[in-house]
């Protein structure tokens, strides 16, 4: 059993008959009243997000969870298909359990955590941040950059990211995986 003050990014919970994640947190003390915690919940049966707010000092019932590192092999359909790193053996895992598939390229390695329970894997853990390569984008127009003006732009994977104007086809770029936004351009 832990309390909120053992609330952070990542835990895993249980919560009204389910496995949740916490992808948000924040502890608030306001001044008249009780201490609370605001959190962002994410399903990792079904990847539903809810909102929830606990009294401070309330007990949680926390999941064990180990940590392995997988590689990306592909996917088919709503499955993907992952490989341990360590034993080369292969899990598949559906697409809601993951938080930004778009963003997963080919021999990826992430972090897959599983219930220490039962050995099912509850969600997957992207790296902060991928390289990927631009495959289309519109050229940008000269003399149009007085502001932060942005253009769309789809990447090899297909996930499409707002990039600045100066960025042009076959350009890498470092995308950042927890907001799915761009970061910097990679020079080779």
């Amino acid at each position: 059993m832990a309390t909120t003050s053992d609330i952070r990014n990542g835990l895993c919970i249980r919560y009204n008959n389910d496995i949740y994640k916490i992808i948000e947190f924040l502890h608030v003390k306001p001044g008249k009243g009780p201490a609370f915690v605001r959190t962002k919940l994410k399903s990792v049966t079904n990847g539903k997000v809810v909102d929830n707010t606990f009294p401070a000092g309330r007990k949680i019932d926390d999941v064990r969870v180990e940590t392995h590192k997988f590689q990306y092999l592909y996917n088919d359909g709503d499955t993907y298909h992952f490989m341990n790193e360590q034993d080369y053996s292969q899990i598949q895992l559906q697409k809601n359990a993951l938080d930004t598939p778009e963003l997963m390229k080919e021999g990826e390695v992430v972090t897959i955590i599983i219930n220490s329970e039962d050995d099912m894997p509850l969600s997957v853990e992207m790296p902060l941040s991928v390289i990927l390569e631009v495959t289309h984008t519109e050229p940008g127009v000269k003399g149009n950059t007085a502001t932060n003006a942005t253009k769309p732009a789809t990447l090899e994977t297909g996930a499409s990211v707002n990039v600045p104007l100066f960025i042009n086809e076959g350009d890498k770029i470092k995308v950042e995986t927890a907001k799915g936004t761009y970061q910097e351009r990679i020079k080779e």
